[in-house]
């Protein structure tokens, strides 16, 4: 005997039939969750960046003390990151979380060209940047002649003439028009002639330069750190150290611009530049003949502790900023050539905003290397969160 159909429970019926929507909407709940807490931690680490770098701006700007050719190239590579924060990072939150690009094929291109532009900026100032200190520090007396703010300028319009015109190709082969509906905003990977001379000119090349010269910087700073207390007491005052006992020297400090010149104060000695005097002894006394007994071991000695001190310092912000940027743009760059070369490889779309979000961050870690390992720009930033105008 057939079951009849109007026997059916109708409670079970209808349950039956709201399942399918309950999970449906239990699902845009989580996804919309998902995209809210995205959209949070995205936008803290934009706001993060604008303000670090917007301070380094304003420390080396309000600082007299930082106004120096090396500070320009950091606070040029603070603008650059901080224009990345600005015009890049938003909007790339909103495409990140819609995955959906909503806003035109003309934003499109302004927002690609900007982002290729100054995240390239960002990139080589790190290497002008790593050139000056390498030029710094192994031709000390004649590039400090040569290093001056309008070389400095020199430098960064170099770079921003690189960075545009590595930029600039894509707006030839437009892949819509203006018009035209536009779904995904990304660079043409079909161009792989256009794919490698960005990478390559973008990350791969400025990322062996960087190699080298801080190789290079290492091992001059390794062989400045090495060197005896004497010579580096010869190297600042051309002095010649006699020890007599702990923490005193007998000295006789000449210029060597100076050897034949001769100061006689109060009937002194020959001296061909400095003279330190305990009294007003004449010239044949015996404490002026053995030159005079002055405390400089312990000052050429602590200058060769700070000159270590700096020299360190110095060498492991650099490691630390190559080591930073290496590991922030190294897996996006690695991705984008892949995917050029290979056709039938395939990135999930998630891993490759991963990619592009690590690359994002170094505007961010720049700044804060900086002012964590500076000891300039932390007395100066100390001074400037404490509303005190720094001279």
């Amino acid at each position: 005997m057939d079951q009849d159909n109007s026997s059916v429970d109708p409670f079970f019926t209808n349950a039956m039939e709201s399942s399918e929507p309950t999970e449906a909407l239990w699902d845009k709940a989580t996804l919309l969750g998902l995209q809210i807490f995205l959209s949070a931690i995205l936008a803290i680490v934009t706001l993060a960046t604008v303000l670090s770098n917007a301070f380094v701006i304003a420390t080396i700007f309000l600082t007299r003390k930082l106004h120096t050719p090396a500070n320009f190239l950091i606070g040029s590579l603070a603008v650059t990151d901080l224009l990345v924060s600005i015009l890049v990072m938003p909007i790339s939150i909103l495409y990140t979380v819609s995955k959906t690009w909503a806003l035109g094929q003309i934003v499109c291109d302004i927002w690609l060209s900007s982002d290729i532009t100054f995240c390239t900026a960002s990139i080589l100032h790190l290497c002008v940047i790593a050139l000056d200190r390498y030029w710094a520090i192994t031709d000390a007396l004649e590039y400090s002649k040569r290093r001056t703010m309008r070389r400095a300028g020199l430098m960064i319009t170099v770079v921003w003439v690189i960075s545009i015109s590595i930029s600039m190709p894509p707006l030839f082969w437009r892949q819509a028009k203006a018009n035209e509906v536009v779904m995904e905003c990304m660079v043409n990977t079909d161009q792989i002639s256009y794919t490698l001379y960005s990478t390559f000119g973008a990350f791969y090349v400025p990322t062996v330069l960087l190699i080298i010269l801080y190789g290079r910087i290492y091992m001059a700073a390794r062989s400045r750190i090495f060197k005896t207390p004497v010579s580096c007491g010869k190297r600042f005052t051309t002095a010649q150290l006699i020890q007599t006992s702990a923490g005193s020297s007998l000295c006789s400090i000449n210029s060597a611009s100076n050897q034949e010149g001769h100061l006689h104060p109060g009937g002194g000695g020959n001296t061909g530049g400095v003279a330190v005097y305990g009294g007003g002894g004449s010239g044949g006394s015996p404490l002026f003949n053995n030159c005079v007994t002055v405390k400089l071991a312990d000052s050429v000695l602590e200058r060769k502790r700070l000159c270590i001190a700096r020299e360190k310092k110095a060498t492991k912000t650099l490691g630390i900023i190559l080591g930073a940027f290496i590991v922030c743009w190294l897996p996006f760059f690695v991705g984008t050539l892949i995917l050029a070369i290979c056709k039938e490889c395939w990135f999930h779309p998630v891993l490759f905003d991963v990619f592009t979000w690590l690359g994002y961050l170094n505007s961010l870690i720049n700044p804060v290397i900086y002012t964590a390992f500076n000891d300039e720009f932390k007395l100066a930033f100390h001074k400037l969160i404490k509303f005190k105008r720094c001279y």
